[in-house]
């Protein structure tokens, strides 16, 4: 339905850079501007503006863009309905994911593996980052669903739960609080915390239950703060701090030994991980991963 040069414009459009779009569509900058031109001659108007040594949206181009996301959603409905009216397993379309770091790294790469069993003619991708960076690229258009940890709030945004974790308290075999194995919560204030980045559902989970007893992050002894899950827990392997982690990414650790599970009296965190989609899209192929995510879990678990 749309034509190259409108999915050109699309890119450059997200990216705010003829560049960045090249670089992202694999076709030359020469290319990209030809494209652009050629879509400005037939509006007859410009899309873009020159700021200085970067671009913004004109008018006309801000029209164009919030159209085109429009009929970009009917063209990926389209596909799938047709598809399915067909056969199932030969949907086509492409699926942009999004998903916390938890999610993507412990619980959603068995799900793509089994849901691309299922419909091998559909085209997956999966964005990693912090929560607060997945909705922000599901605002943005980058993706069509994400996964993140707590509920949103968010008036553009549509949240339904998937399932629960919980953040666990963890210190390396090797650290003086494994022979400790429980402490109180007031011990908490004097021993070295490694903690995620601000933006981190971990750290959003980990703050509320401290909340619950009146601990503000501000009263701990934070020795590191480290962006992902995978670094905080390496971290913790090889140093002596306190670290807070989801149980799904210090299972296999725990296991074995190398990792070991302090126990703070009264103090628990769960989180629960939602499915976030814009708010008034009704994705078919995004609802049909999303029941295919939940019934794998209501199997295994």
């Amino acid at each position: 339905m749309l034509s190259f040069k409108h999915e050109v414009f699309l890119e450059v459009a997200r990216q705010l850079s003829f560049t960045k779009a090249s670089q992202v569509l694999f076709i030359s900058q020469p290319a990209i501007t030809k494209h652009i031109q050629q879509l400005e001659e037939q509006y007859k108007t410009s899309l873009f503006e020159r700021k200085g040594s970067s671009i913004i949206l004109s008018e006309a181009g801000k029209i164009l863009f919030d159209f085109l996301l429009k009929a970009k959603a009917i063209e990926k409905q389209l596909a799938y309905e047709i598809g399915t009216l067909r056969d199932q397993a030969h949907v086509k379309g492409d699926l942009k994911l999004g998903a916390s770091t938890t999610v993507a790294l412990y619980i959603v790469p068995p799900i793509l593996s089994g849901f691309r069993a299922k419909y091998p003619d559909v085209r997956m991708s999966l964005l990693n980052r912090n929560s607060e960076n997945v909705l922000k690229a599901l605002l943005d258009h980058e993706i069509d669903l994400g996964i993140v940890e707590g509920k949103n709030k968010m008036a553009h945004v549509h949240s339904q739960p998937f399932l629960t974790d919980e953040v666990i308290p963890v210190c390396s075999n090797r650290s003086y609080l494994a022979k400790k194995g429980k402490i109180s919560i007031e011990e908490i204030k004097s021993i070295p915390i490694v903690l995620r980045e601000r933006g981190s559902g971990t750290l959003s989970t980990v703050k509320q239950a401290l909340s619950n007893h009146k601990i503000k992050l501000s009263d701990l002894k934070i020795s590191m703060r480290l962006g992902g899950t995978e670094a905080l827990k390496n971290f913790v392997l090889a140093d002596e701090s306190l670290g807070f982690l989801p149980m799904r990414a210090v299972a296999k650790e725990i296991a074995s030994g190398d990792l070991v599970r302090v126990y703070i009296e009264g103090l628990t965190a769960v989180r629960q991980f939602y499915f976030v989609q814009r708010q008034g899209e009704n994705d078919g192929l995004n609802n049909a991963f999303i029941k295919f995510a939940k019934n794998y879990y209501n199997i295994k678990l």
